[in-house]
């Protein structure tokens, strides 16, 4: 029996974030919506919760991945909106990707934003959202927004890509 785990991420457009991930291997779900932690960070913000397959994809490809799509490094106006965050389910992964953040802080000249938080609470964002890249992939945002990001998991990411999902 495969056990399925899960971290939620945020740092863009949740259409974007959850296109990203939708694309992996290893990947069994992605939840779009909003996500809030706690402090400070107890307001809602765009986000994922990705379930996935740890034999199948490791959670150090999964935070490089997000790291690598989205504007880590940049401290922009949306932020309030657009949270650069790791959020985590359990102290452990807690640890881990604090741990991991550290790591691969070495693949940017710029330092990272993203903060690793415990995750709080979910609110899934409009069904009609839901899958918005591989229902919608024609519509001028995917092309402008999404597909640029598929193109760099493909360049930089390749081995954890489902190449029988993505074409771009």
């Amino acid at each position: 029996m495969v056990i399925h785990k899960k971290i939620a991420f945020g740092g863009g457009c949740h259409w974007c974030t959850e296109a990203v991930f939708q694309s992996l291997r290893g990947v069994t779900l992605v939840e779009q919506g909003f996500v809030a932690s706690t402090g400070e960070h107890k307001t809602f913000s765009e986000a994922v919760i990705v379930h996935y397959d740890d034999k199948a994809i490791s959670k150090e490809d999964l935070i490089a991945v997000h790291l690598h799509t989205h504007k880590s490094t940049a401290a922009h106006s949306m932020r309030k909106k657009y949270r650069s965050a790791i959020y985590t389910f359990t102290d452990a992964d807690r640890t881990e990707a604090e741990q991991l953040l550290k790591k691969l802080q070495k693949d940017f000249k710029n330092q990272l934003i993203t903060k690793v938080l415990p995750f709080q609470d979910f609110k899934p964002s409009d069904k009609m959202f839901h899958e918005y890249y591989y229902s919608n992939p024609e519509k001028p945002f995917c092309s402008s927004y999404i597909v640029p990001k598929l193109k760099l998991l493909l360049d930089t990411f390749s081995k954890n890509v489902d190449k029988a999902k993505l074409t771009v």
